[in-house]
């Protein structure tokens, strides 16, 4: 089994045949090391396409001239080397203001080849969600939140069921964060709901930014991140501020977020957030400090987003 993983390039290199045999680079931050993932076949599908998400294993990748979604499992160290998976979805269907040209985050219910009732889902920058279920019905359903949903939370897949999210015990400093928002609007947030493997415990994190204005463009770092864990209580279930996950490690970027026991993978470091988005680091938070990391020697140039994908198995 391989630990948990970051996706860092690809490099291509057609060969007459007309098999496009390239080579992936990931990271792996246990270790701290590079893994090259070397002779892959790569699918020319997603050659000119653009990266835009990850789930359970699989790279979310979308087509600029169609707006398909390209969905493979080209960075898995346990794919099939000459021959990975690929799955095409139908185009997204146009929204309002370009929303579906920002794709936001996406999520599955299972991986495609686990499930006959596998489901797709791309949250869109705004207030739109979008879903399909390829085996059944080649369409997306789209679904409009309220107004007054954060715009960029992300998506988790989970059971078929709602959660009200009510919170208790509040750090201090959380209404000085807020006024801090408030009196400044580069700064920014998102939000993470985390399930352990085992699903007895749930986590939401919250994770802030602040923009910096560099060379003509705003980049945002991170500043904090709070979590919060689900509680059962006699008054219900209640999302409580805590600063202390134990062995737990949670995983986040424009993926779908995961967490793992720090201490199967040696070299992991428990009660900590390991971040992709706003900088790349790791967040302490018993220190409440980051410490950020810049990408590996040897990373190509590539223009593919970095994302965290779970441990994996052959």
């Amino acid at each position: 089994m391989t630990g948990p993983y970051m996706s860092l390039s690809l490099k291509v290199n057609p060969s007459p045949g007309g098999v496009n045999i390239g080579k992936v680079l990931v990271f792996d931050p246990a270790k701290e090391e590079l893994l090259e993932l070397t002779d892959k076949a790569i699918p020319e599908e997603i050659i000119m396409t653009k990266a835009t998400g990850a789930s359970k294993g699989w790279g979310f990748f979308s087509d600029p001239q169609d707006s398909c979604i390209l969905i493979t499992d080209v960075m898995n160290p346990w794919s099939c080397k000459s021959n990975p998976k690929i799955f095409t979805l139908p185009p997204l269907t146009p929204l309002p203001s370009c929303q579906t040209d920002v794709i936001w985050s996406v999520a599955m219910s299972s991986c495609p080849d686990d499930d006959q009732d596998w489901v797709v889902g791309i949250k869109s920058l705004g207030d739109q969600l979008s879903f399909c279920r390829p085996r059944r019905d080649l369409r997306w359903t789209k679904i409009t939140t309220p107004p007054d949903y954060f715009p960029t939370s992300n998506l988790k897949s989970d059971k078929p069921e709602f959660h009200e999210l009510q919170f208790r015990n509040f750090p201090e400093s959380f209404k000085y964060d807020s006024e801090q928002s408030q009196l400044f609007p580069s700064s920014c947030r998102t939000e993470r709901l985390v399930e352990s493997a085992s699903g007895d415990e749930r986590f939401l994190v919250k994770w802030y930014a602040k923009g910096c204005l560099n060379s003509r463009k705003i980049s945002y770092e991170t500043q904090r991140i709070m979590v919060f864990r689900e509680e059962e209580t006699t008054d219900g279930r209640f999302m409580c501020y805590t600063d202390d996950i134990g062995d737990m490690c949670i995983f986040v970027s424009k993926g779908e977020a995961f967490c793992i026991p720090a201490s199967s993978f040696p070299g992991l470091k428990p009660n900590s957030i390991y971040f992709i988005g706003f900088g790349v680091g790791v967040y302490d938070l018993t220190t409440r400090t980051s410490s950020s990391s810049q990408a590996p020697t040897g990373a190509l140039n590539y223009p593919w987003a970095p994302y965290w994908f779970p441990p994996s198995s052959s």
